[in-house]
């Protein structure tokens, strides 16, 4: 295996990643996975040694990481200030070659690439705001695959015309989408009205507005269908009394207008969401009406994803948030829910702590028995239905689209992109030529 610019990768590599990724100056939220290795030792350039004190469920996914080029970075102190961050040079199937910001990024095959050179020569991943414009390339051939939205894979794409060039796919999401509270914030932090807010959401209106149905409903952080989602855990359906009676109960009384008001301070809030995503500023709106029937009212504000990553959530400046989370085939989720990992750039961004939850990840991740591991995350997915610091809203389906040129395509419980580097065009089909 070479690096792309025909170093050798070695276990040199290995331990310099293994070493930055235990570096507390590293700005990552991945540190943990490898503070739990007791040894690491590299005999020789093609052999890396790991020891744990313990037995750790997640560590294949964590050596599956990417390795950083000690050769390119070793001077850099501060790896993120490094023009690899602009310019990044890997081991994988294509090659960096071209970003143009705001445009494209462009990647050309790997002739070295240690399981062969892949069969598409080149690639281009184009910028494009929105998805009306990336549809209307699709059907122009600006584009050969994108991920429809809803209303276009229902009502834009049943034509012959579209169906003779085009395959569409169908399959659940490894994602859902979730309004989570800033836990410190003091309208959020009685769990009756974090449950109220579940009740008065109406999750039925956002699968068939926001997902025209092609969605199911959220009740935790792990995919259906999945051996650690647990299907039984509380539910919330929408009921507007019950969210109100819960939101009287904490003290919550309607005033002249009908909104809530406690303490002299009416509920009022902002919910943030990124810039660009259709289906959660939707999602923002169906939620902004379901609670103002229980008498909250929800400002909503859409921010520039890196403004809204880097101002707002990393720095915990929000009152509520419209995200979502793509979810791993292992379900160790320690970096999201543990009370640890609270800090600045850290992904416990709500500020979720409860001592058995912490206890359970533990657990969950200190075993390869799957019952326990099993028995872990049910547990963890009961008390976060109870507790609620997010509210989980839904699990979408996956809507991609191929032009037919591309052959090699196999659908997989992992989607269709795993095997990107098997796709191949017939010769009779090819648009483009890249002159070797």
């Amino acid at each position: 295996v070479k690096w792309h610019d025909g170093a050798p990768f070695t276990s040199d590599d290995v331990m310099f990643t293994y070493r930055r990724m235990i570096d507390p100056r590293t700005p990552t939220a991945y540190g943990e996975d490898f503070r739990q290795v007791r040894r690491a030792d590299a005999p020789d350039p093609h052999t890396f040694v790991v020891e744990y004190g313990r037995p750790f469920a997640p560590a294949l996914a964590s050596w599956g990481m990417h390795v950083l080029p000690k050769h390119l970075l070793s001077q850099h102190p501060d790896i993120s200030k490094s023009p690899l961050n602009k310019k990044p040079v890997g081991t994988g199937p294509y090659r960096f070659v071209e970003w143009k910001t705001g445009e494209r990024v462009v990647f050309d095959a790997n002739p070295g690439y240690f399981e062969g050179k892949p069969y598409i020569a080149r690639v281009f991943t184009r910028v494009i705001p929105d998805q009306a414009t990336m549809f209307l390339e699709l059907k122009s051939g600006g584009v050969d695959i994108m991920n429809l939205t809803p209303p276009q894979y229902t009502r834009q794409t049943e034509t012959a015309e579209f169906r003779k060039s085009f395959s569409k796919y169908k399959y659940t999401a490894s994602a859902y989408t979730y309004l989570g509270f800033r836990l410190s914030h003091p309208f959020f932090r009685d769990v009756r009205v974090r449950q109220a807010i579940a009740h008065a959401a109406d999750k039925k209106a956002l699968i068939d507005g926001v997902l025209l149905g092609l969605g199911q409903e959220a009740t935790g952080p792990y995919k259906p269908g999945t051996w650690a989602h647990n299907p039984n855990v509380k539910r919330y359906p929408h009921d507007p009394g019950k969210a109100k009676a819960l939101l009287a109960e904490a003290g919550w009384q309607p005033g002249k207008d009908g909104t809530l008001a406690k303490d002299g301070l009416r509920f009022e809030f902002t919910v943030l969401t990124n810039a660009g995503n259709e289906a959660r500023a939707k999602t923002a709106a169906i939620l902004q009406q379901n609670l103002a029937e229980a008498g909250i009212k929800m400002e909503i504000r859409t921010v520039e994803w890196a403004a809204f990553i880097n101002e707002f959530i990393d720095k915990r400046k929000f009152d509520a948030v419209i995200l979502g989370w793509n979810t791993t085939p292992d379900p160790d989720q320690y970096d999201i829910w543990h009370s640890s990992k609270t800090g600045p750039k850290e992904l416990n961004h709500v500020g979720y702590a409860n001592e058995e939850v912490d206890r359970l990840l533990d657990e969950g991740r200190s075993t390869f028995d799957l019952e326990k591991r099993k028995r872990a995350y049910f547990r963890i997915q009961e008390i976060l239905a109870e507790e609620q610091p997010y509210v989980f809203l839904y699990v979408p389906e996956a809507l991609p689209v191929v032009h037919n040129r591309f052959h090699g395509i196999e659908p997989a419980p992992a989607g269709i992109s795993y095997n990107f580097v098997k796709w191949y065009v017939p010769a009779a089909l090819q648009k483009h030529k890249i002159q070797p």
